[in-house]
């Protein structure tokens, strides 16, 4: 299986910046095994669109898959209770 690249929308980077560093660590390397694997244990995909999610603890992380490109583009990254807002 071909590996696929992680890229980050702008607004995920501020998404980062509130999460405190050690559940930040492990939603990194989360984000790191998508590369891997974009759609293996515990991924779910979202009804009414084409995103994805995984879950980090608390945490949820919202992603995109490009198959034609082979890109995982990570949407959103936050807690559980409000990342699914907007």
């Amino acid at each position: 299986m071909a590996k696929y690249k992680i890229t980050f929308k702008k607004s995920v980077a501020k998404d980062l910046r509130v999460i405190p560093n050690q559940h930040l660590v492990k939603i990194l390397n989360r984000i790191d095994k998508l590369a891997e694997n974009p759609r293996g244990d515990g991924c779910i995909k979202l009804s009414g669109s084409e995103r994805y999610r995984i879950r980090q603890g608390v945490y949820r992380i919202l992603y995109e898959i490009i198959d034609a490109r082979l890109v995982v583009q990570v949407v959103k990254v936050g807690h559980r209770s409000s990342v699914y807002d907007s």
